[in-house]
């Protein structure tokens, strides 16, 4: 959808100056080739080149886990050989929101290594541990030393970046709370996404997308960021307040705090998925995540590993305010053939509930399990051929009455603050889109 021009108009801001050496970008591996040649195989060992840019994206407990997913989420959509690294003693790693990760590596078994990047993620205390690790402050001094690319966003770049030293005599954004930090070591402007040399910097949660796409321009070109720009439907006025599309109106009624599931499978979409845990969370709903399967650890559809809070089954013994689905299409078909989920599902519209799903959800589980019977609902752009009724699909979040329904990744915030909406009015709805940045 919405995308070649939107992205052009972001491209168009931007100044490229050239920061890398590019030989000492030349990867080399070696590669076995196997050959068919008249009907017989043959194998050779060879040395190719790799052109594949390396990212490497340090986190921490207290990270802001919607920005490391959206980053890392982009940036593998582009091509880039993401490594996700715990700056901690341990892979597993607590983000803000208590949304749990698992990442690749320890930074400490990879200190050595170069990449083509370095992205830092906000998130308090997760920001002031990046700030005071000494190897990866090392790696990102040498990585500014060496020529190549550095970025941070929401708090790293005052505390991080600006404490290392790397901003002196540049142009930097960040989080709004720490621009008179920034100030001192930088020249602070107020843009979503600043480029100044090799230096990227970014503002929060809301301009995590816009940040990681032009990384991705920076690093694979325009014609690849446009190309991964076009599925995560992204917002065409950023900055612009919030707006949902409401049918049928009703009120969503809860006792005490809102009790809100969120299943999640192997290959649901991690951006989906911790923009609606996490938004929620802020707005102090007690948030269930609950893992289809037999493990808790759940292997998102760019291979985010993510950490449930209990399995399904015994997800299955409470009831919800509010049950709501990531997209992803290996998730999506999980939820589909799940027994359980769906019988959740439509035990919670027979009882006039709230129910809701974003991306591929809507059109591979509700349409066929009979949940958008006399509804009016959207869905990714590619699935929205699958839904009976087509009629409001151009929505990006689309109320009908307990029914709610959003397209994608980019519309992933939209669709948690309209939840929150519902729950606890417009008001709060706006004050959670401008802590976000949304």
């Amino acid at each position: 959808m919405a995308s070649s021009s939107l992205c052009h108009r972001y491209f168009n801001k931007i100044t490229v100056t050239p920061f890398f050496n590019t030989k000492k970008l030349h990867h080399s591996s070696s590669r076995r080739i196997s050959l068919r040649v008249n009907r017989r195989s043959f194998s050779i060992s060879a040395t190719m080149s790799s052109s594949t840019k390396k990212v490497l994206i340090p986190v921490a407990h207290g990270t802001e886990p919607f920005e490391a997913v959206v980053m890392i989420d982009v940036l593998r959509r582009g091509g880039a050989d993401v490594t996700v690294a715990s700056v901690e003693n341990q892979v597993g790693v607590d983000a803000c929101h208590g949304i749990k990760m698992v990442t690749d590596t320890l930074l400490s078994d990879i200190t050595d290594s170069v990449f083509d990047l370095i992205m830092l993620p906000g998130g308090l205390p997760g920001g002031e541990t990046l700030k005071n690790c000494k190897p990866l402050e090392k790696m990102v001094k040498k990585q500014d030393t060496d020529g190549r690319l550095n970025a941070a966003i929401c708090c790293a770049p005052a505390l991080a970046f600006g404490t290392w030293g790397l901003l002196e005599g540049k142009k930097a954004t960040c989080y709004p709370v720490f621009m008179e930090k920034l100030a001192a070591c930088a020249t602070a402007v107020e843009s979503r996404v600043e480029i100044d040399g090799k230096i990227v910097t970014s503002r929060g949660p809301g301009t995590t997308m816009e940040f990681s796409v032009t990384l991705v321009e920076q690093l694979l070109g325009k014609e690849k960021a446009v190309e991964v720009s076009g599925p995560l439907v992204m917002r065409p006025n950023p900055g612009d307040e919030y707006t949902i599309t409401e049918l049928n109106q009703v009120s969503w009624s809860f006792e005490g705090t809102p009790q809100i599931l969120v299943p999640i499978a192997d290959g649901s979409e991690e951006m989906e998925a911790v923009a609606i845990i996490d938004v929620l969370r802020r707005a102090k709903a007690n948030v269930v995540v609950a893992a289809l399967g037999n493990s808790l650890e759940v292997v998102a559809s760019r291979k985010v590993k993510l950490v449930a809070d209990v399995l399904l089954d015994e997800a299955e013994k409470n009831s919800y305010d509010l049950i709501v689905l990531p997209g992803g299409l290996g998730g999506a078909e999980a939820f589909a053939s799940s027994e359980k989920l769906v019988n959740m599902l439509k035990k919670q519209a027979e009882s006039n509930k709230p129910y809701g799903a974003i991306c591929a959800s809507p059109a591979l589980v509700f349409e066929p399990h009979g949940l958008l019977k006399g509804k009016k609902a959207t869905a990714f752009p590619a699935m929205c051929s699958k839904l009976t009724d087509q009629s409001h699909i151009e929505h990006r979040v689309l109320v009908d009455g307990n029914l709610i329904t959003s397209r994608g990744p980019g519309t992933s915030l939209e669709f948690a603050l309209a939840i929150v909406e519902k729950f606890y009015g417009r008001e709060k709805g706006l004050q959670l889109s401008k802590a976000t940045l949304v």
